[in-house]
């Protein structure tokens, strides 16, 4: 009998080493891993880059208080703040942490401008933003809230495409906007451009700030290094996570100036957020996302994987109803429940994860190849027309 909580519901399967876009059991079967840690392992399993970065850092150093200076802190900190919309960085452990950062620097800005009261932060109603007490509040999700009472106050919530109950939702209390530009738990559901650039403008105009939650759609999951660069706008605060680690748990809270001016010291601290061993990964994730054309393949082979699938979608459009998504972050979705298909491909040796609205998510690594596409499109086929069986 397993010592470990029973907060998961695992399956009887494990794994004893991966490489690239699989992953290998004890006895040498291999699965097609197209969850990667759902988003994380955004090159794979064991980078021979990721690899070599871990091995140099971990015969130097490992961990320092933030007490001090950490040069390979400031070198990914630079990447960012070179490369997005970002002027200054704060480094976490997870998305979950990402996304209280988030929360709490939007709170405290406008409490550093002489205006406490605007603390409320608006969301959409079931999103996703972790697991934490104020993140789940912030999901507005029943399921997700139950039994971790009582309530966190300071959220609002609005459904999903119901632009006059947002519009509604926004009082003089907000202080800020926070959604998933592509919700990952929700559904693989994609906010338009149109809407994001709406949202910005309706923040310019009360005054008010965008939090853009990039934990999973972000570090190039899109097939742009941030998903909401397709609307072509300029958050306050963005969280991420996933990605950016490759698999080592980094996290981070990204900020426009204005706003970073709030957090003066002690307003905000992490033990092991940014330590030396995590930043070194962090920057060769960097290194190889920002290689000439390696986003541009991501675009590529989401263009051809999402082509595809829609022909599979047309060949079985009583099991099919929609395929949704953008780069590299997919979703299948089902007319019926999803789990005895996510069965059937796991029996196929292709792995999978759920989400709302009966979807199959798919997030291969980010350089996966077309031949492994080609793999998962072959076992997904098989699995439909398996379906009257299943």
């Amino acid at each position: 009998m397993s010592s470990l909580a029973k907060n998961y519901k695992r399956r009887n399967l494990s794994f004893v080493k991966g490489k690239g876009s699989y992953l290998y059991t004890y006895k040498g079967i291999r699965y097609l891993d197209f969850v990667q840690g759902i988003a994380v392992n955004s090159l794979g399993h064991t980078n021979p880059n990721l690899v070599r970065a871990i091995n140099n850092q971990s015969k130097k150093l490992w961990h320092v208080s933030n007490s001090f200076k950490i040069p390979e802190g400031e070198e990914l900190a630079k990447k960012f703040t070179n490369k997005t919309f970002a002027d200054s960085v704060i480094f976490q452990n997870s998305g979950a942490e990402a996304t209280e950062a988030a929360i709490k620097v939007a709170r405290r800005y406008f409490y550093s401008i002489g205006k406490p009261k605007k603390n409320r932060i608006l969301c959409i109603k079931n999103s996703f933003h972790g697991r934490t007490i104020a993140a789940i509040n912030a999901s507005g999700s029943k399921k997700m809230i139950e039994g971790f009472g009582p309530k966190v106050g300071g959220f609002d919530h609005f459904k999903f495409g119901n632009h006059k109950e947002f519009k509604k939702k926004i009082t003089d209390k907000t202080a800020a906007i926070m959604i998933e530009p592509i919700m990952g738990e929700g559904g693989i559901k994609v906010i338009p451009t149109w809407c994001l650039k709406e949202i910005r403008k309706i923040c310019n105009k009360k005054k008010i700030l965008l939090i853009l939650d990039e934990v999973q759609c972000g570090i190039g999951r899109s097939g742009k290094f941030f998903s909401f660069e397709y609307a072509n706008i300029k958050p306050d605060i963005v969280p991420i996570a996933k990605g950016i680690g490759g698999g080592f748990p980094i996290g981070a809270v990204l900020m426009t100036k204005k706003v970073s001016k709030a957090m003066v010291p002690g307003t905000h601290g992490s033990t092991f957020g940014g330590n030396p061993l995590a930043m070194s990964v962090g920057n060769a994730v960097m290194n190889e996302i920002f290689k000439k054309g390696f986003l541009s393949k991501v675009k590529s082979n989401s263009k051809y994987f999402i082509s595809e699938l829609n022909k599979i979608k047309n060949k079985f459009p009583k099991i099919i109803k929609e395929i949704r998504g953008v780069g590299l972050i997919l979703g299948i979705q089902l007319y019926k429940d999803q789990s005895k298909f996510i069965e059937s491909l796991l029996k196929n040796k292709l792995l999978t994860i759920r989400a709302a609205e009966n979807v199959i998510r798919i997030l291969p690594p980010l350089n996966v190849t077309k031949k492994e596409i080609n793999l998962a499109l072959k076992i997904i086929t098989k699995v439909c027309s398996d379906y009257k069986n299943l």
